[in-house]
């Protein structure tokens, strides 16, 4: 028996679903059920009843529920109290953060931060929102900029910052890249390059919402899973793409970015970023950050 088959367990309890549970622990539920199944075998008892409609709890399962939970609690605290330790100790904030924050946000933030606290080393980490939140999960990030996801692990804290604005990427040398803004029934008829949508749900999301709310059917030509690779596909004149206004920051040649005009300002129309990091934790550092966030928040916002 380990901590880890325990989490599963008292997530598993708590869902009373495996998929949903190992979603949020962002597992795949074939491995979710071997831990169970391992846990079962380790104290000789079976934990769960499983149906094809749920999953009940046995009189053993309800028993090791709360033992569960507190040992949980205690090792939690036990981590939490070297980390804060270590952090104490610290001078380096690590951080991690999507494509279009890493372009946009975080130069003019840690431009903020610096001028407050310059003696402390920032350690930045590029990457999509799927392989941040296990760093976070694991303590090998102290906070990162994500794309808040809809299933969410229970001891992690998210706090919403603002929507980021779309804008149509188009190759320079296309008709309408001479237009200071275009609808989505203008390039209604023009090939898509789209994310995949495992790796980036927000933003593939996006673009298929905007097309449908006009009245339309996107015309997927090309999948790609970076950003740059949007991009110069763009400037390759082989589609456009609805991308973050802060992506213009990477600079192509040859690619226009063109402001959208949705029919309705929701923000299901726009891309939501949120900060995260592990709860119950103590942090002056990464405290340090979010209070210039906050502080400058509508600075970073009329810029998204």
């Amino acid at each position: 028996m380990n901590l880890h088959q325990l989490r599963c367990f008292v997530l598993a309890a708590e869902e009373l679903h495996f998929g949903h549970a190992a979603q949020k622990l962002d597992i795949l539920p074939s491995a979710f059920g071997r831990f169970i199944r391992l846990l079962e075998e380790d104290l000789g008892a079976k934990l769960f009843v499983r149906t094809t409609r749920n999953v009940v709890l046995t009189e053993e399962g309800e028993q090791l529920l709360g033992d569960a939970r507190k040992l949980l609690a205690q090792a939690d605290a036990v981590q939490n109290r070297f980390r804060e330790k270590a952090r104490r100790r610290a001078t380096k904030l690590r951080v991690g953060a999507i494509d279009s924050a890493a372009a946009g946000l975080i130069p003019m933030l840690l431009n903020d931060f610096r001028k407050e606290h310059p003696d402390v080393e920032v350690q930045l980490l590029e990457d999509k929102t799927i392989r941040l939140l296990p760093r976070v999960l694991s303590g090998r990030l102290d906070l990162a900029f994500v794309r808040p996801p809809r299933s969410r692990a229970p001891n992690l804290v998210y706090r919403h910052l603002f929507y980021e604005t779309p804008v149509v990427a188009i190759a320079s040398s296309h008709p309408l890249a001479r237009r200071r803004k275009v609808s989505i029934e203008n390039i209604a008829d023009q090939p898509l390059i789209v994310p995949d949508r495992r790796s980036r749900p927000h933003s593939h999301d996006l673009t298929m919402k905007l097309f449908e709310e006009a009245g339309f059917e996107a015309r997927v030509a090309q999948v790609a899973d970076e950003k740059q690779t949007i991009v110069n596909l763009v400037s390759a004149g082989l589609g456009v793409a609805i991308v973050p206004r802060w992506t213009s920051r990477m600079t192509v040649e040859g690619v226009a970015y063109l402001p959208l005009t949705p029919k309705g300002e929701a923000p299901t129309s726009r891309l939501p970023l949120a900060a995260v990091w592990m709860s119950d934790s103590r942090d002056a550092l990464r405290d340090g950050l979010m209070q210039v966030l906050m502080a400058n928040i509508d600075r970073y916002e009329a810029k998204a």
